[in-house]
């Protein structure tokens, strides 16, 4: 994946817009602890021995700017997550004001007043009876705590085998040690194994990788095979993206989830929604379960709660999987010191609230056809394979051969991604990601509160990178 840039070249890049951030001292000085200090994430450290680092340092609505003042159109909405926009005061407000009344108490045994209040509140948008809030730090831990629920779920049932968990290739829920078992990208596993015992993982829904004459339902009909292989006594739950994020927003195929849904329903096994990307209107809805129809046993949520002002995260569960545990001696033997914490709650309150008062995922519903017809405009470039995706969650795959569907080798990719499309695009003032995880694409994610304009701005940019990129690999791949 490539989010950051290879070249920091910007004063002179077209497009540019500059503001007065910080004078030439302290961007020596940033640079120069950066350098130092700072252990970037999934970052190769490397690369800034002899080049700057990208420092964001300033936040408007779909814009953010760096050290030297130059904007960038953030159409990845920072990592998916900076839904409702930055610079919304009113959320570091609401902190603030968190902060004078109680900075922090534990949920361990305890509860206090924003915890409660955002508890009811998430558990009166989610569909069903998703009325059980268990509070996490991020999205790994919950995805972490799902698993470890389901479990207990099972073993307090009186099933303690049922210990496994099912979940797609090339799918990431996380990094932590349970999550990364769930997460189905091998070189991100590779590094770390033996992982947690107990993952499987079954195919993917991205059919623009399928023989024409493959059943719009056979990935779904594969958790029911490896469930059988497995044994059906011994998995615990299934955990999907409603959108799945790795790969390029890969989309389910209608019944897809109504089919899974069954499949879980016959064997006993519970279903996880992971929607730490998908919920919080991403996809237009409060939760991206609802999109699609399907009624989950538990949901993930993370990013989007906050809009990314507080980390915070949490896990939703039924009435039916919380049960066994509000009952006499048993025990959810599970917990982090920050899940629930009374300033991230409060920002999340504050995030919600503003989310309803511009009803953004009503804006998102409305304005998605606008943003996926601009992709689709992009089609017409022989690098442009695929357009796929929902809501403000979209991305485009890069082929060699539109009609082969050939894709790039990995030392092409590494040539196409790093070596030009991530740092060209940074520098033409637009914030994406470059992604290799599966087949290359570039993905778009823009906050919800992006309209008409932006995705105009994203089109100025991405036609001719794009453009350029496939006569760059064409003269590369005849040498």
């Amino acid at each position: 994946m490539a989010i950051t840039p290879t070249s920091t070249d910007l004063s002179e890049s077209p497009g540019s817009d500059q503001v007065s951030i910080a004078s030439p001292a302290q961007e020596s000085d940033l640079q120069a602890l950066a350098k130092r200090h700072l252990w970037m994430h999934f970052t190769r450290m490397g690369v800034y021995a002899e080049q700057d680092v990208p420092v964001i340092v300033k936040g408007d609505g779909c814009y953010v700017y760096d050290e030297h003042g130059k904007r960038y159109l953030d159409g990845l909405s920072a990592l998916y997550c900076v839904n409702i926009g930055h610079g919304r005061a009113e959320l570091g407000q609401a902190a603030a004001k968190q902060a004078e009344e109680l900075g922090f108490y534990t949920n361990w045994s305890y509860a206090h007043p924003r915890s409660i209040e955002l508890a009811a509140r998430i558990a009166e948008l989610a569909p069903g009876d998703l009325n059980r809030v268990f509070f996490t730090s991020g999205g790994s831990e919950a995805v972490e705590s799902a698993w470890k629920l389901a479990k207990a779920y099972h073993a307090a049932k009186g099933e303690p085998t049922r210990t496994k968990l099912i979940s797609r290739k090339l799918a990431y829920h996380g990094t932590s040690m349970g999550a990364l078992t769930a997460t189905g990208v091998p070189a991100l596993r590779a590094p770390f194994e033996p992982l947690t015992p107990g993952g499987h993982h079954v195919p993917n829904t991205n059919s623009y990788r399928w023989s024409e004459d493959r059943d719009e339902l056979w990935a779904a009909d594969q958790i029911e095979e490896a469930i059988a292989f497995e044994g059906p006594k011994t998995i615990a739950a299934v955990i999907l993206e409603p959108v799945q994020n790795s790969g390029g927003c890969f989309v389910p195929q209608d019944g897809y989830f109504q089919r899974v849904r069954e499949i879980c329903d016959r064997h006993g096994v519970l279903l996880i929604s992971d929607e730490v990307i998908c919920a919080w209107g991403r996809l237009g809805h409060w939760f991206g379960c609802e999109r699609y129809d399907y009624q989950p046993d538990m949901v993930t949520i993370a990013k989007g709660l906050t809009s990314a002002y507080a980390p915070l995260g949490a896990v939703l569960a039924s009435d039916r999987v919380a049960e066994p545990f509000l009952h006499g001696t048993e025990t959810f033997t599970h917990g982090f010191t920050f899940g629930g914490h009374p300033m991230a709650c409060a920002v999340a309150l504050a995030n919600i609230d503003v989310m309803e008062r511009e009803d953004l995922c009503g804006h998102v519903r409305a304005n998605e056809g606008r943003f996926r017809e601009m992709l689709e405009g992009l089609r017409d470039l022989p690098i442009v394979g695929d357009v796929r995706g929902a809501g403000y969650f979209q991305a485009i795959e890069l082929v060699k051969d539109k009609q082969t569907k050939q894709t790039f080798n990995h030392e092409e990719a590494e040539q196409l991604l790093r070596g030009f499309l991530s740092g060209e695009l940074y520098s033409r003032g637009l914030i994406c990601r470059t992604d290799d995880r599966g087949d290359p694409v570039v993905q778009l994610s823009p906050p919800l509160i992006a309209g008409e304009e932006q995705f105009a701005e994203i089109e100025s940019i991405l036609r001719p990178v794009l453009s350029e990129a496939g006569e760059r690999m064409g003269r590369w791949s005849s040498q």
